[in-house]
């Protein structure tokens, strides 16, 4: 029973608690809800506030706008009125001026139509004037004019000769003046310095116990030496060298190389001396292909075949009189190149032309014929333009020149070659006289190869032994004698050397 009572007490004060906190949170929630209420009203009342400053600054502006309008509208139409005022007093300008215009074109063709009467007027009376004067002087027009003319000449002949031969002095003596100015200011700027080439190289040792050794046993080295290269060493008494002597700078160029390496290297013997030699020859195409390269370079002639740049790399190691052929052609191009474009011709074709005038003097001691025909014949297989193998066949006048670049590389060429110091004629001759006596000895059958040693005192000819046997090299030496005598004249005498040779190898494996 009292906890029948107990829970009821407690039911009860729970359903008390329950109304009582409903209550409370309703008078809570009116509480706060007349607090938002209160906010919402203060906010509706500053908005309408802000609205009203707005709509009064809006309405100032727009007050301002319409008062800037009117006054910019009012300054613009007294702007056209004025336009409009001096549009008008224009228009009465233009009316005025155009009346003035066509009163002044009247009058001007009332002066034409004059002019034209009495120019009608004048040739009749010119007519009628001249018809009278042919009646009485019995001669037409054109006799008469005739007639004036032989009389002025015949009065003053002399002086009109007078004047044509000052006018033509003065002409020559001006073109002169330019020809000479323009050929002094080619000459220079473009000077290629010039070395005379020797015959002879002279390459020094580091001791002259080197000069035995060079020698070698019974001299097998040194006559090893001279048969690949082609040259001859002259070992004398002078400390310290060894010289090199040979006509053709190729063969001096290889045998300085080849006897450099030997010497470097130490070990001087046959088999050694043909391999140096052999790499020699290697390097010197090198050396040929970088001077081809550089002459190009220099001349500003970028455009040639690899293999021609290389064929014009040998000209290095070729004279003419004694000039440099390499040198010789680059000066020539730069002289025809600048001579050009002072005369209005092509300088990309002359200036080629001068480079390649003297490409045939690579090939002219192996092939048949002068120096510009072989040189025609190299520039056709190459491909190069009819227009510079035309400028330069005709630089020694065997053709007859086609063009101006012709003409100008003939002037370049000879300017080169007349420079003071650039030939001599003496040495020219003398290359000739030992190129002579190798081309004599190679005309036989039989013959591998020849060299003119001792300053062209000595041929030394070495046969194919399976040709010629011991016999017939007697018989080719006295041949070679006798034409020797027929054809080239020489001071003193010259020795003529035959060599046969059989070398057998083999290698033990």
């Amino acid at each position: 029973m009292d906890q029948i009572l107990t829970l009821f007490i407690v039911c009860f004060s729970l359903s008390i608690g329950s109304i009582l906190g409903y209550f409370a949170r309703q008078s809570i929630a009116r509480k706060q809800i007349g607090s938002i209420e209160e906010k919402l009203r203060r906010k509706i009342e500053k908005t309408q506030k802000e609205i009203e400053e707005m709509m009064e600054k809006a309405r100032e502006k727009s007050l301002m706008i319409l008062k800037k309008a009117k006054k910019e509208r009012e300054e613009r139409e007294k702007e056209l009125f004025e336009r409009e005022k001096l549009l008008l007093k224009r228009e009465k300008l233009l009316d005025k001026k155009s009346t003035l215009l066509e009163e002044k074109e009247r009058k001007y063709n009332q002066a034409v139509e004059r002019l034209k009467e009495i120019k009608s007027e004048i040739e009749s009376k010119r007519e009628k004037l001249k018809r009278k004067l042919e009646k009485i002087a019995k001669l037409t027009k054109e006799e008469a004019k005739e007639e004036l003319f032989k009389e002025i000449e015949r009065e003053y002949q002399k002086d009109i000769l007078e004047r044509i031969r000052k006018l033509e002095e003065e002409g020559e003596e001006r073109y002169k003046k330019r020809a000479k100015e323009i050929l002094g200011d080619v000459i220079q700027r473009i000077a290629v310095s010039q070395a005379q080439e020797l015959t002879t190289t002279t390459l020094p040792l580091p001791s002259d116990e080197l000069k035995g050794r060079i020698i070698g046993k019974e001299g097998r080295n040194i006559r090893t030496f001279e048969k690949l290269t082609g040259t001859e060493l002259i070992i004398d008494d002078t400390p310290g060298t060894v010289v090199i002597s040979s006509f053709d700078p190729l063969r001096r160029e290889i045998a300085k190389i080849g006897k450099e390496k030997i010497i470097k290297d130490g070990r001087i013997q046959p088999a050694r001396i043909e391999e140096e030699v052999e790499r020699a020859k290697e390097e010197l195409e090198g050396q040929i292909k970088e001077a081809g390269e550089r002459a190009v370079f220099e001349t500003g002639v970028v455009d040639l075949p690899p293999k021609l740049i290389r064929v014009l790399g040998r000209l290095h190691f070729r004279t003419s009189y004694g000039q440099n052929v390499l040198l010789h052609s680059i000066e020539v191009a730069l002289i025809a190149g600048a001579l050009a474009k002072e005369l209005g011709a092509d300088e990309k074709i002359a200036k080629k032309a001068g480079l390649l005038h003297d490409i045939g003097k690579a090939f002219d001691h192996q092939i048949e014929g002068s120096h510009i025909e072989i040189g025609i014949k190299v520039l056709e297989k190459f491909n190069i333009e009819k227009e510079v193998i035309s400028a330069m066949k005709s630089h020694h006048g065997d053709f007859k020149p086609e063009s101006l670049e012709a003409v100008i590389v003939q002037v370049a060429d000879a300017i080169s070659a007349s420079r003071p110091g650039a030939r001599k004629d003496t040495l020219e001759n003398y290359l000739k006289r030992l190129e002579g006596l190798e081309k004599i000895a190679n005309s036989f059958e039989g013959v591998k190869k020849s060299y003119a040693l001792q300053a062209g005192r000595e041929i030394r000819i070495f046969v194919e032994p399976e040709k010629i046997d011991d016999l017939g090299i007697k018989k080719l030496a006295q041949k070679v004698a006798k034409a020797i005598q027929e054809e080239l004249k020489y001071p003193g005498e010259i020795k003529v050397t035959v060599i046969r040779e059989t070398r057998v190898v083999e290698y033990a494996k």
